[in-house]
């Protein structure tokens, strides 16, 4: 007898899978999502907040502010600190702002540039300066127009004056057995070529150039302190003073700290109590702006656009 083989049992169909939350409930996903992003936002403003100090805080918000614009190292360009100016300026909440310098000086230009800036803003919200370890030549050039100026005791400011360096290679290319030849369109196109002596001449004519920028120093330095030109021209010499003495010859009006500036700031401005302040945002440059910045301040005094380098710098 044959045996008969049972039938295989047939196996039964998969269960469908199950259908994702985004399809089943899409409107809650939404909503998840939605809280989960509102949840977050407030985290970092509350931890934002929860990282200033009690004098610390943003440009946004409600209340009557004192702005800071920091000015450090030399100055080479103007328009980073132009822009934080005209920033303030056009923040009504912002009711007066303290320029914190730190600096020997630096190009004319751009301290001309932030010299003008510093006076139209003072025209229509009260500056108050805050002079760090030293605020001097092209440091104290921009100050000078502030509506109000507070040095430490022993600040470095002053230095009122022009520099002018050339250099002159000719014997060092004498030496390597170097030959340069310039061609040139007129008698003065290569003017302090540090490759050749410079003629009587040529020395008489930079004495003219350094002596009108010098006279436009002292006539910034007699309409932003409203001084006599005859006392500002005495103290122009280039000397230094400290800001001791700097307050006895009437080129600062007190002598404090950059708590005394932000006081002193917020009372010119009608705010009552203790101001809030907005500072800078603090950066954290990456490794090669670090090096870059070093590089520049270290070369600040060596470079120059071009032969001629015209300095409010206290060297």
């Amino acid at each position: 007898m044959s045996q008969s083989i049972p039938p295989t049992p047939s196996m039964p169909e998969p269960a469908p899978a199950p259908k994702s939350l985004s399809r089943r409930r899409p409107l809650l996903l939404t909503f998840l999502i939605l809280g989960f992003v509102i949840v977050l936002f407030m985290l970092i403003v509350i931890l934002g907040f929860s990282s200033m100090s009690k004098h610390r805080t943003s440009a946004i918000g409600w209340g009557e502010k004192v702005g800071v614009v920091k000015v450090e190292g030399i100055i080479l360009k103007s328009q980073p600190v132009i822009d934080e100016l005209h920033r303030y300026k056009k923040n009504r909440g912002i009711k007066a702002v303290v320029l914190r310098v730190d600096s020997p000086g630096g190009s004319v230009g751009p301290a001309q540039e932030i010299f003008k800036e510093v006076q139209r803003l003072s025209g229509s919200k009260p500056v108050v300066v805050s002079m760090g370890s030293v605020a001097a030549s092209g440091g104290y050039y921009i100050s000078a127009p502030a509506s109000w100026l507070i040095a430490n005791p022993g600040t470095i400011t002053g230095s009122i004056g022009v520099v002018m360096d050339v250099r002159n290679i000719e014997d060092l290319l004498r030496w390597m057995k170097i030959k340069h030849e310039t061609i040139k369109s007129g008698e003065m196109k290569d003017i302090g070529s540090p490759y050749r002596e410079m003629t009587e001449q040529e020395r008489a004519y930079l004495q003219g150039v350094i002596q009108d920028v010098h006279q436009q120093f002292e006539q910034a330095v007699a309409e932003g302190r409203k001084l006599d030109m005859e006392k500002v021209h005495a103290l122009a010499d280039g000397r230094v003073f400290t800001g001791r003495q700097a307050l006895e010859q009437g080129l600062v009006d007190q002598l404090g700290n950059l708590p005394d500036a932000i006081n002193k700031a917020a009372e010119l401005a009608g705010i009552k109590g203790e101001p809030q302040v907005v500072w800078p945002p603090r950066k954290r440059p990456l490794f090669w702006d670090q090096l870059m910045k070093g590089l520049l301040e270290s070369a600040s005094k060596e470079m120059a656009h071009g032969p001629v380098r015209l300095l409010y710098l206290w060297k």
